[in-house]
């Protein structure tokens, strides 16, 4: 039990580097109050597959803390918590889609596929009610504030569900066995 524990933590620890890392490499766009287009959501959907939902959901709470740390950027501290630690650990949903890598491809891909749209789905959710709640000043005048925010907030979260899933697809249909775990059964019965 402690060398699984050990196993997940050491690999949770990589993967919140490695997305903090990707998420240095991006596009920052035309997004005046927060919001880029980066891979840095890559790490936390391998972990969600490899590890399941608690890997996934231990990977994006350590990103979404690191990214406080390190692009912090808020108006209320309610906002610190939806833009963060529950907008990223929201991505770690995807692994209640994880399944094993000795699964036929066209599971793999259709789960990899609900499980990444589930995870960007949430944390799109969270970055919405903040910005409506808490940014709503920065909507146009007359716009109403939850219009905006969808549009504000879909406008990088659109882009990154995108490249995510194309970079996941294409590991797990290059290296299945990086990106799913053949002892997934194993692992959740331990």
């Amino acid at each position: 039990m402690k060398k699984k524990s050990l196993v997940l933590l050491t690999e949770t620890a990589v993967m919140s580097a490695l997305a903090l890392i990707l998420g240095l490499i991006k596009f920052n766009g035309f997004w005046p109050n927060g919001g880029s287009v980066s891979l840095e959501m890559v790490p936390i959907f391998f972990m969600a597959f490899r590890r399941g939902l608690a890997g996934g959901l231990l990977t994006g709470l350590a990103v979404g803390l690191l990214q406080l740390m390190f692009n912090f950027s808020a108006v209320h501290p309610l906002s610190i918590l939806l833009d963060y630690p529950i907008a990223f650990m929201a991505a770690g949903l995807a692994g209640i889609f994880a399944v094993s890598s000795k699964e036929k491809k066209s599971k793999r891909t259709a789960f990899l596929v609900a499980g990444i749209l589930l995870g960007c789905t949430v944390r799109f959710a969270a970055h919405v009610l903040s910005g409506a709640v808490f940014f709503a000043s920065y909507a146009p005048e007359g716009m109403n504030p939850w219009v905006y925010s969808i549009f504000y907030n879909g406008s990088y979260m659109l882009p990154i569900f995108l490249i995510t899933t194309a970079t996941a697809l294409f590991i797990t249909n290059t290296s299945p066995k990086l990106i799913h775990t053949e002892r997934l059964k194993a692992d959740h019965a331990a």
